[in-house]
């Protein structure tokens, strides 16, 4: 399958070519400003389908809004006629098309254009009209408000909010691509619209709030709920700003002549992550919790498990070790510690199912 993409140094277009690439069975062509304008009479006769995502949205000259959005978008409908062939078109418009602003209208025209073409030619035309598309690659302080969010805050810079309760309607990259690549099957001999979903309202000054969040959370340790909806976008997006000297970042260590314990990562409702150290022959632990609940997972070294039930005084014992990943739990009501049996450094990973809380730690000593 051949692929026409026009606009294809913009933003969408860029991560669009990525995406199809991944698909070997697709050869791409692109169209850009720069290009002649008669080659794409000789891109549109190879095409199999087109990605129309050229535009001008801030031109220096409002003429360039004719130029750029609707002449262009002229001259493609002639140049799919003049091929005798019905190509799919998937075009790019905006959801400012509902306004009356220069921009506005020239999508407008451009849309009424491909709808032309779909009802003369037979030809399937799909628009989608994008609220504003935030994600990987896009340029800060340009027309992107999470954009210039993302990078100014990721390094330190202003942001200006004019007025923080106002809300913004935004869609995330992945889920425009994945379903303007939807639309290349559409062989509909019409137009149609298709909005993208889902669709996420947000304040800019909600959006501010989040996004200095993740910053943040290097210093808290406290993550972000990033595994689902408009938090994990934004997470993934502002990630994608961070300069490469700041890809890793230290953390606190508390060491004494046990080992050494580390705190990796916390959560808002599901406990935290940490890894500790113990010399040979070192025991840590010997307490015991009423609700609190932990797993360990030794990976280095020779362990040993001890387990006292504060009720019958039964005992348990359970040997572990590095070259064998196995969790143990500790289990409410039963004093647990750990030794290291072996001649090397013990590391062990540890979950708790609570942030751990210095005024009610939940964690008392007790003999095994």
């Amino acid at each position: 399958m051949r692929i026409l993409i026009t606009g294809a140094n913009g933003f969408i277009a860029k991560n669009l070519i990525i995406a199809l690439k991944e698909n070997k069975s697709i050869q791409i062509d692109t169209f850009v400003r720069s290009d002649h304008p008669d080659r794409l009479k000789d891109l549109v006769a190879q095409a199999d389908c087109i990605f129309h995502l050229a535009g001008e949205n801030r031109p220096q000259d409002l003429n360039e809004f004719e130029k750029n959005n609707v002449q262009l978008t002229q001259n493609l409908c002639r140049f799919i006629q003049e091929s005798g062939r019905r190509i799919p078109v998937i075009f790019t418009s905006s959801a400012q098309a509902v306004g009356d602003t220069p921009y506005a209208n020239s999508k407008v025209k451009a849309e009424e254009v491909l709808s032309s073409l779909a009802s003369s030619h037979q030809n399937p035309v799909t628009i989608f009209r994008l609220p504003g598309v935030f994600g990987k690659g896009c340029k800060p302080n340009y027309n992107s408000v999470v954009a210039t969010f993302c990078h100014n805050i990721a390094h330190d810079l202003p942001i200006e909010i004019h007025d923080s309760n106002r809300f913004v309607k935004l869609v995330y990259l992945d889920d425009v691509l994945e379903q303007m690549m939807a639309a290349m099957n559409y062989q509909e001999k019409a137009r149609q619209y298709q909005e993208i979903q889902p669709q996420y309202d947000i304040s800019l000054g909600g959006l501010a709030h989040q996004i200095r969040l993740f910053r943040e959370s290097r210093n808290t340790l406290l993550t972000e709920q990033v595994g689902a909806g408009l938090t994990r976008a934004l997470y993934a997006t502002y990630l994608s700003y961070l300069d490469p000297k700041q890809f890793s970042y230290s953390l606190p260590v508390s060491a004494d002549a046990r080992g050494s314990f580390v705190e990796i990562l916390k959560t808002q409702d599901s406990g935290q992550f940490s890894f500790f150290t113990a010399h040979p022959g070192v025991t840590r632990g010997s307490h015991y919790h009423h609700s609190k609940t932990e797993k360990f997972l030794v990976v280095q070294g020779e362990a040993l498990f001890t387990f006292r039930n504060l009720f019958t005084d039964e005992t348990y014992e359970i040997r572990t070790c590095g070259t064998k990943p196995e969790i143990v739990e500790t289990i409410p009501g039963w004093v647990h510690a750990i030794t290291n049996t072996g001649q090397t450094e013990l590391i062990a990973l540890l979950w708790a199912n609570e942030v751990f809380n210095r005024e009610r730690p939940d964690t008392f000593s007790g003999a095994v």
